[in-house]
């Protein structure tokens, strides 16, 4: 099974100031552990390209479009979306290429041509909204290749998992009314978007954890959980939302994980994936904010996706 890692330069041009921790650094300390791993030479290395408007659309208002489209500043200039995220001249193209990364391997393990995706893209995703970007996040990554993989590759059924320490309130909202996908994640609480927890359903099982959660605490109710849902639901596809600030190490999380963790979540979505959807599996990065620690769990998950 190929594994194919999409990024793109501009993706390190996007930045919010020099004091914002989601920075072109982890992209940078993500590339070298997985060289000095000596998994960079291991994996299958594609440039991510711009995405179409048609796929931001189909996840996102137009008012939703526009507010990043027409408002990018001057070079060396910021402009403020919220108190938390911010434009700078490049993040409408790293904003499409990150996007882009995620339909682009979509499309890729659909058609067979590698049998599972990481894409190592900035900005982030899950805590955009359909109607606004929020939360360091410009464009849903996720939501996007999901909804391209139902509406244009024809798939009946997705699952998206994510492992974020925070809430993807964004993802949830943009597919609550799909019964064609599943959504399970684990998330501090109270925390960070600050949005009420939902019932669980069939097609929704996000789990709030207290701070300081550790591995005990997610693989239980990952095996209590998630697992059983997605054998319910029987996904042809899987998209992660990979977010690392839930390690121990993170300082903008509360929770606890570890390295190995991370390979053991990843092991359990792959046993699923071959099961019920040819092993076919996306996987975008979304928050992990301490260098060390980011560069080391994606040197993991990354190591697990392609069996390494």
């Amino acid at each position: 099974m190929t594994t194919a890692i999409y990024s793109h330069p501009e993706c390190l041009l996007h930045e919010m100031g020099a004091w914002h921790p989601e920075s072109p650094a982890r992209l940078q300390a993500i590339q070298d552990q997985l060289i000095n791993s000596r998994i960079d030479t291991l994996v299958e290395q594609r440039e991510a390209p711009l995405a179409d408007l048609s796929d931001i659309a189909r996840n996102h208002t137009a008012g939703a479009i526009a507010i990043v489209r027409d408002n990018i500043p001057p070079v060396g200039e910021h402009y403020p979306i919220d108190g938390d995220t911010s434009l700078n001249a490049h993040s409408w193209r790293a904003a499409l290429r990150a996007a882009g990364a995620a339909v682009a391997a979509t499309d890729a393990v659909i058609d067979g041509d590698i049998g599972n995706a990481f894409c190592a893209v900035r900005p982030p995703g899950h805590h955009a909204r359909p109607s606004e970007p929020m939360g360091f996040c410009l464009f849903n990554n996720v939501a996007i290749a999901a909804k391209h993989a139902l509406d244009v590759r024809g798939l009946a059924r997705v699952a998206i998992l994510d492992f974020d320490v925070h809430h993807g309130n964004g993802t949830e909202e943009a597919l609550l009314d799909e019964p064609r996908a599943l959504m399970a994640s684990f998330y501090q609480h109270p925390f960070y978007p600050y949005t009420p927890p939902r019932p669980e359903t069939p097609n929704r099982v996000n789990v709030p954890v207290p701070a300081r959660s550790g591995g005990d605490v997610v693989r239980q109710l990952v095996m209590d959980k998630w697992l059983p849902a997605l054998h319910a639901f029987q996904p042809e596809m899987i998209f992660i939302s990979a977010g690392f600030d839930a390690h121990r190490e993170d300082d903008l999380g509360g929770m606890s994980l570890v390295e190995a963790d991370y390979a053991w979540m990843t092991e359990q979505i792959m046993a699923v994936a071959k099961q019920y959807a040819k092993g076919r599996i996306v996987s975008c990065l979304e928050g992990g904010y301490n260098l060390s620690a980011l560069g080391r769990s994606v040197a993991a998950h990354v190591k697990a996706l392609a069996e390494l």
